[in-house]
């Protein structure tokens, strides 16, 4: 039962890191795609760095949540347990 439980956590975990790097690839090519736009369609007016640096910023929290502030899933822990111990 613990086994299975620290299984589905580790699955979980790393299932978060492949959609943060699907995330940051995708904001990568649509990144130099606007920019590719930017550049042929409007020469003298640049627009493309509006759009990225906004993404960029979800991106960023994207990374936050995931690599540096992680105890938000044992606050999610605590209240799945609670919720648990609830009867209906």
């Amino acid at each position: 039962m613990e086994d299975q439980l620290i299984y589905s956590q580790a699955r979980r975990r790393v299932e978060a890191k492949i959609g943060f790097f699907i995330h940051l690839a995708v904001y990568a090519i649509v990144g130099v795609l606007l920019v590719a736009i930017d550049f042929s369609t409007s020469p003298g007016i640049t627009w493309a760095h509006w759009p990225i640096l906004g993404w960029g910023v979800g991106v960023l929290f994207h990374a936050l949540g995931l690599f540096v502030f992680r105890g938000e899933s044992r606050f999610k822990e605590r209240m799945i347990e609670r919720e648990l111990g609830r009867s209906p």
